[in-house]
């Protein structure tokens, strides 16, 4: 999933201000080489050092989770790109979805329904031929957050279900018992 622009500044603030917090300690590292009194210099290192690995380290791990939620997740199906629209499109209507942006049989972009602070998930199915490729993120104006990765993985799900749910209603017996 592509994010430009404000969106994409909005939903990496958290990497960016460990990114900050981490130059500030590099900051304080090279301040304290000009400390006269060597106690006091290794001590503000030390914080600074270990500051410098904490946001590091923290800045990292926002940046490699928000990197794989805006990645694309492929979906197998055995139905043409128009068939499975048309399965996504309904899903995401019963779903409450807003779209955003409608190409039939190519492309979908969804926004799901927030709350009062935030405006909702944003949801980007793509259609290849008999492949759906869905990727779903955090509201970006809110920013990275557990509780919107955890309703991002059920907008994939969701999509995932619409488009194989054909499949499995087709294989299972329509008649009575034996």
């Amino acid at each position: 999933m592509e994010l430009v622009g404000a969106d994409r500044a909005r939903y990496f603030i958290p990497t960016a201000i460990c990114m900050y917090l981490s130059a500030l300690c590099i900051v304080l590292i090279v301040t304290s080489a000009f400390l006269v009194n060597l106690q006091k210099a290794v001590a503000v290192a030390t914080a600074g050092v270990f500051g410098l690995l904490l946001s590091a380290g923290l800045g990292l791990l926002f940046w490699r989770a928000q990197r794989l939620e805006l990645r694309y997740r492929r979906v197998s199906t055995s139905s043409d790109a128009h068939s499975n629209f048309k399965l996504v499109s309904a899903a995401a209507q019963r779903a409450g979805w807003r779209v955003l942006r409608e190409e039939p049989g190519r492309r979908l972009d969804a926004q799901a329904c927030g709350s009062i602070l935030n405006v909702g998930e944003r949801i980007t199915v793509q259609f290849c031929d008999s492949d759906v490729l869905v990727a779903s993120i955090c509201d970006p104006t809110v920013g990275f957050s557990l509780v919107g990765r955890r309703h991002c993985a059920e907008h994939r799900d969701l999509v995932r279900r619409a488009v194989l749910g054909v499949q499995t209603d087709a294989v299972e017996p329509q008649g009575g018992g034996p």
